[in-house]
């Protein structure tokens, strides 16, 4: 039995496109009183919608944006810095 491992591949959007959807949705969290990394890991890691307010339609368009991909632009660009 040979041990391999599966290659994770995603069709990933625009950088750009998601890095402007995400600074949206942290200024209406932020501008709604709230804690926005807080709030936008606990969408991440949870999918749970409610955590992003609908303050400037945040939440309609932080669901427009793929988790896993959004995951793999966080780690690349963390990584960048390394």
């Amino acid at each position: 039995m040979i041990d391999e491992t599966i290659k994770f591949k995603l069709n990933t959007g625009s950088p750009d496109e998601m890095k402007e959807t995400l600074t949206k949705v942290y200024e209406a969290l932020k501008e709604k009183g709230y804690n926005p990394i807080n709030q936008i890991v606990g969408y991440i890691l949870s999918e749970d919608p409610t955590y992003i307010t609908t303050h400037n339609n945040a939440r309609s368009l932080i669901r427009r944006v793929d988790r896993d991909e959004l995951l793999q632009e966080l780690v690349k660009n963390y990584l960048k810095g390394e």
